[in-house]
């Protein structure tokens, strides 16, 4: 079974996730916004070897720490190709562009040890906005929170685009799935259907 351990990192309080199979040693990152020694720390805590750090989206607050997590734990940096326009942007105020090593797409799958982990493209939030689903789990960068969900008034975003991935992607999800977003506290997906506010709109 593969763990989960958070860090809330950087200047937006983001949360920065390790997901690894304890038995091979095995493990990616998902999000670095910052605070890239604390990341760095976690997985030398858990003992384990990261194969990739995958970013949600490309905002700064998910991708500050990207270069550097790379570059310490020697990992692949992968993002959906559809928000490589956001790094680019975000470089000219950083005067540093972080090249991505692949990129992710809708189906893409991720083996953490034994375990295959399945990219879903939820763009809304930003045009490359993904969720990443595992047995019994749902990482939504800034797509779905609890009690909430991501903004469109940024850059790139789009409400109906939002609406479709939450209605047609993650809500097709079983209840019991835990859901971890990009910024706060867990929740499931029984529970975002069942009370937020937004996922009942969505479905109109």
């Amino acid at each position: 079974m593969l763990r989960i351990e958070k860090v809330v990192v950087g200047p937006l309080s983001s949360n920065s996730y390790l997901v690894y199979d304890p038995e091979m040693h095995e493990g990616i990152i998902i999000d670095a916004g910052g605070d890239g020694d604390k990341i760095v720390a976690l997985v030398d805590r858990a003992g384990v070897k990261v194969g990739y750090l995958c970013c949600t989206h490309a905002h700064f607050d998910h991708t500050l720490a990207a270069d550097y997590v790379r570059s310490v734990l020697s990992c692949k940096f992968l993002i959906h190709k559809d928000d490589v326009w956001l790094l680019e942007m975000a470089a000219k105020s950083a005067r540093k562009y972080v090249e991505p090593d692949g990129y992710l797409y809708d189906g893409y799958m991720i083996e953490v040890g034994q375990q295959p982990l399945k990219v879903l493209h939820t763009p809304g939030h930003t045009p490359g906005s993904v969720s990443i689903v595992g047995d019994g789990f749902v990482f939504t960068g800034d797509t779905l929170f609890a009690g909430t969900v991501g903004r469109t008034d940024y850059p790139g975003g789009n409400a109906e685009q939002l609406a479709d991935s939450l209605s047609k992607k993650l809500m097709s999800l079983p209840d019991d799935y835990v859901v971890y977003p990009g910024h706060g506290r867990p929740t499931t997906i029984g529970a975002e259907r069942r009370s937020n506010p937004f996922i009942k709109l969505a479905k109109r």
